[in-house]
């Protein structure tokens, strides 16, 4: 199934620290793509390199839209722990326009499969986040099923990410996983959001690894957010 995406959310600039480009060029991009809303949502401190939280605070500056598109400025949190601690705290979320919250590798404790999940669930529960990046990047051993009935129940989106199955980042799991969590939210009938997790303008909206296993699933386009701009505000609203 070959999507045409009105939106991409999850995106980096120079400011995360190895990225390659910066607001201007990946507004530009996203407006070259026909997009409507572009999120680029830097990682948040606990990933080396990345900017100061006071970055954060000083985001007021940047208009939110910029050559016709509508910009979310916001964090990838870092979830911590098997508890689901954050890396920044809610005096941050309320100047954010976006908060997602994932799990990697250089900054993650984690714990059994069940504490894992637990802690995710957590995460999921906290009013203050809207979507969780890469669940089924194959970093935390989880079980999927609690969290796509949580996800449905909280409006809360899991993301299919498409970075997580570049052949060459060596994710093993990332296949299976992300069409397990397909399955599960086509079953029970809980949406999705896409993720390119574009470092650099040219990969924006890029979900070329995702189409197959979209189509393995069988997974209806009504619940793959990336379609439906107004719906996708008001759902993470």
């Amino acid at each position: 199934m070959q999507l045409t995406p009105k939106l991409d959310v999850h995106t980096h600039t120079i400011v995360s620290g190895h990225a390659y480009s910066t607001i201007q060029e990946m507004a530009q991009e996203a407006a070259n793509q026909k997009l409507q809303i572009l999120g680029i949502t830097e990682h948040a401190p606990s990933i080396p390199g990345t900017c100061d939280p006071i970055y954060f605070r000083n985001m007021h500056v940047v208009p939110r839209e910029i050559y016709g598109i509508k910009l979310l400025l916001g964090a990838e949190l870092n979830i911590l722990d098997k508890d689901g601690t954050l890396d920044l705290d809610e005096n941050y979320y309320r100047i954010l326009d976006l908060r997602i919250a994932g799990i990697h590798a250089l900054c993650w404790d984690g714990g059994t499969r069940e504490e894992n999940t637990q802690g995710m669930l957590n995460v999921i529960r906290n009013p203050w986040v809207q979507i969780i990046s890469h669940p089924g990047d194959g970093t935390a051993d989880l079980n999927f099923k609690p969290l796509v009935i949580a996800s449905g129940e909280q409006k809360t989106l899991l993301e299919i990410n498409n970075s997580s199955l570049i052949p060459s980042r060596g994710k093993v799991q990332a296949y299976a996983n992300n069409l397990e969590i397909l399955r599960l939210s086509r079953k029970y009938g809980v949406p999705v959001i896409l993720g390119s997790d574009a470092h650099v303008s040219f990969s924006i909206a890029d979900y070329k690894y995702l189409w197959k296993m979209i189509d393995e699933a069988n997974f209806p386009k009504e619940l793959i957010m990336n379609y439906w701009p107004d719906e996708f505000l008001a759902y993470i609203s």
